[in-house]
């Protein structure tokens, strides 16, 4: 396969540097386009609909390039860093900004299709599709930010954005949930804030490669600290246990698509920062204990708080903070297996948790409702339904061959291979965990899809008509209650697409956790992200409007993270080594193992 792809891979490499920025470009234009047609409804559909596949193909172009050339960087301006603004495509960026990629555009498809057919003249579309538009930008500047502060940055971006999203329709409900959002939200920025300043003065530098190289110089109880108040800002967005009260109070109240996008990236960008605050600059895993008492936490408490709910969004909503313990759980262990895993389970997760939130839109949809106490009879009234709930729903249960049996199985060899009583202990609440989400899984499809709606105990209740957007809560008689039509094309097509997407994981297993494993390799090497980011003048910086003319490449290429590596601990040293640096001749050397044509140029001019 790599045969085939290394000359799109060569005919692309050259236009890198206008590639990386595009995911954030291209959002924020197409809100702006999508402003100013809102008066126009075909034309903002269009607009965002077609921005958000070209930054999928994007996105999908990124993942190649990174696997195959290594981790790649845009200094913004040309402006070296640190002193300037620097952009991270590696294989861990390019993935999640792939998926996530993945996820919106599959959303909007959604949400398009519905407007067309059941939405009003008082739905909020005008602010709908600008509002998403931003937080697709917010979520891209996050993935690919190379410093603290434009992290920060992305992170308010995607707040506000969902800010406004959550509230659509300005109903009591979604109002009282929106400001409690709000109110936990800006704690978590506050938080992070202060855990900004606090790095400044200990390092003097934003640029998370630079922190990592002088963190090592900081002593133990001050960068232990550090550490902590960034794990709580990070922790409450990721909406880990005991800072995930917010999340089912607020998830459940937003339109079900709205829902969908929420619960599969936003909580995900905390993971993802966790995840490089951890590999890129507090290495040392000081407090990695920690982090596995919370994964635990994190995998029971949610689990066993959605057992106890009788409407579906909230239970889907618990079963969300459940599983942000698996990842949490991969970061924990500290070795680049279990990274490995936890990436691939981030994928796996935002790919089936967002196509359940769209299949529960659907059975609103034509029976009204999402709570179990009134649902009956949809495998017989809506099959098509059924099947599409059936496949994510035993997924994320765990049933092999699919891709949540997969990513357990890796996030538990891991575990197992490190050894530790208490990596034991997370193994047994990780089988636990996914037992009960089984559980249930079949529990709403028992009573969901297989139990007569007139055995429910209010299953002759049912909401007036489909809504979009707008909080509509006109209750009728299910027996009344006029014919919705058919569903939409877009919006079975678009939920089918999700979950192919999610199965196809499964059949693509091998090329998938190689990217994975060659993720986690490059993040646990720490002194090739920060030779990417830094190059090898960072004590003395200047502006390069050429990207090429930055380092010398290679040491990160497919070529070289092909085969699997042993475990090996992160480097201990700060800065540059014999494994990484040109001058030095090792094994990685950026002079001698690179693959591609422009090395030679690239090394003339660094040696000059």
């Amino acid at each position: 396969m790599s045969e085939t792809v290394q000359p799109l891979v060569d005919a692309l490499f050259p236009y890198i540097g206008y590639l990386i920025p595009l995911p954030i470009i291209i959002p924020a234009v197409a809100a702006a386009l999508a402003l100013i047609f809102c008066r126009i409804p075909n034309a903002q559909r269009r607009i965002v609909f077609f921005s958000l596949l070209i930054t999928a193909v994007v996105n999908a172009v990124l993942i190649l390039i990174a696997d195959f050339e290594g981790i790649q960087t845009l200094q913004v301006g040309g402006w070296d860093a640190p002193v300037g603004i620097t952009l991270v495509a590696d294989r861990l960026s390019a993935v999640m900004l792939f998926t996530s990629s993945v996820v919106l555009f599959s959303v909007i498809w959604y949400a398009i299709s519905q407007g067309v057919r059941d939405g009003t003249k008082d739905e909020p579309v005008a602010v709908f599709l600008p509002t998403y538009m931003l937080l697709t930008m917010g979520v891209n500047i996050s993935f690919l930010a190379g410093d603290l502060f434009n992290l920060y940055v992305g992170f308010e971006v995607f707040l506000v954005a969902s800010y406004v999203l959550l509230t659509l329709g300005a109903s009591a409900g979604r109002v009282r949930a929106g400001v409690g959002y709000v109110m936990v939200s800006m704690a978590s920025s506050m938080i992070f804030l202060l855990a900004l300043g606090f790095v400044y003065s200990s390092v003097g530098t934003m640029n998370m490669a630079q922190i990592g190289q002088r963190m090592q110089d900081i002593p133990e109880g001050t960068r232990t600290a550090i550490f902590a108040t960034l794990l709580v800002a990070f922790g409450i967005k990721a909406a880990v246990v005991p800072l995930d009260a917010w999340l089912p109070d607020s998830y459940p109240t937003a339109p079900s698509l709205v829902t969908a996008v929420f619960a599969g990236l936003l909580t995900k960008v905390g993971v993802y920062a966790i995840i490089r605050a951890r590999t890129s600059i507090f290495t040392a895993g000081g407090l990695d204990t920690v982090l596995m008492w919370v994964a635990l936490a994190t995998m029971l408490v949610g689990i066993l708080g959605a057992i106890a709910q009788s409407d579906i969004k909230r239970l889907l909503s618990f079963t969300l903070v459940s599983h942000i313990g698996y990842m949490i759980f991969g970061v924990s262990l500290g070795t680049a297996q279990g990274l490995s895993g936890a990436i691939f389970y981030a994928v796996h997760h935002i790919l089936v948790q967002t196509a359940l939130f769209l299949v529960v839109g659907l059975v609103e949809r034509q029976a009204g409702t999402s709570s179990l106490r009134r649902l009956g009879s949809l495998m017989y009234s809506a099959p098509l339904i059924g099947i599409l709930y059936f496949i994510p729903a035993i997924n994320l249960g765990g049933i092999p061959p699919f891709s949540g049996f997969l990513g357990k199985v890796i996030l538990l060899q891991a575990g197992a291979n490190e050894g530790s009583w208490m990596a034991w202990v997370l193994i047994v609440g990780a089988v636990a965990t996914s037992l009960l989400t089984l559980y249930v899984m079949m529990l709403v499809w028992a009573k969901g899809f297989q139990r007569d709606r007139a055995d429910a105990p209010e299953g002759n209740v049912a909401l007036a008509r489909p809504a979009p957007l707008s909080d509509i809560t006109d209750e009728v008689e299910f027996s009344s209650r006029q014919d919705v039509g058919r569903v939409p094309f877009g919006m079975i097509a678009s939920t089918t697409l999700l979950v192919a997407a999610s199965t196809s994981i499964t059949f693509l297993a091998g090329p998938i956790s190689g990217v994975t494993s060659r993720a986690a390799e490059s993040a646990q090497d720490t002194s090739i992200y920060q030779y990417a980011v830094l190059g090898d003048r960072a004590d003395d910086p200047t502006r390069h409007l050429n990207q090429k003319e930055r380092y010398t490449g290679g040491a990160d290429s497919y070529e070289n993270r092909r085969s699997p590596s042993p475990e090996a601990d992160p480097p201990a040293s700060a800065g540059l080594d014999a494994r990484t640096d040109p001058e030095a001749g090792g094994r990685d050397a950026h002079s001698t193992d690179v693959k591609s044509p422009d090395a030679a140029k690239r090394k003339d001019i660094s040696d000059d």
